[in-house]
């Protein structure tokens, strides 16, 4: 399950974050962004139940959200799409994944999480900016799966199809949102067009 945004407005701030030319600051604040229209998106389906609401009115029904949510950033990248959620979801959970690519051979080399126990959330959103080869991800939804975790989506900003494949190839029940998909891989495992390293252009190492 593929989900690729066509909303206007991510289209844009889209087109933004891939410029060259776009500094820092504006990258991280496009990447908040485009990652608060995505986790509406993917948190379109959260359940809810019924609660008591009294309004200047009157007695009446609302909602409420009944999952306990997670959020697990894969380092370093993913951190900064953590914020924006978290203004969304303030109640929901942290949880990390330390994991670096191999560039030599292309694959995950994991490091750090902190799981332990029973899980303590019902749905985990992992998050990644670029969904390339796919390796993180995948390693990261693993040990998701491994800790306990039922449910669990992707969201990312820009997936290319090789990543895709091999994700589902993984884990066909996760969902994966993303803002888009591109063309392709290129020789060195870089999405393109893209729009670099989004770890770099977050945090001014480029």
């Amino acid at each position: 399950m593929i989900y690729e945004s066509k909303h206007p407005l991510v289209r844009h701030k889209l087109s933004l974050l891939r410029d060259i030319s776009t500094d820092t600051k504006q990258f991280r604040e496009l990447v908040g962004e485009i990652t608060m229209f995505l986790c509406y998106e993917a948190c379109a389906d959260l359940e809810m139940e019924p609660i008591p609401v009294t309004t200047p009115m009157e007695e009446t029904t609302g909602e409420a959200l009944t999952s306990k949510i997670g959020l697990v950033p894969i380092l370093r990248a993913g951190i900064g799409m953590v914020e924006p959620i978290w203004l969304l979801i303030p109640n929901a959970q942290v949880w990390h994944i330390g994991m670096y690519r191999n560039e030599d051979t292309l694959e995950p080399v994991y490091y750090y999480d902190k799981f332990s126990g029973e899980p303590t959330i019902d749905i985990a959103l992992l998050l990644d900016p670029m969904l390339a080869t796919g390796g993180s991800a995948i390693a990261g939804a693993a040990r998701l799966k491994e800790w306990g975790v039922k449910k669990i989506k992707y969201v990312g900003l820009i997936a290319a199809p090789e990543g895709i494949a091999a994700f589902h190839d993984a884990h066909p029940d996760i969902p994966i949102h993303v803002a888009a998909i591109d063309s392709h891989l290129n020789n060195i495992g870089y999405i393109v067009p893209g729009l670099g390293d989004a770890g770099d252009r977050q945090f001014g190492t480029a």
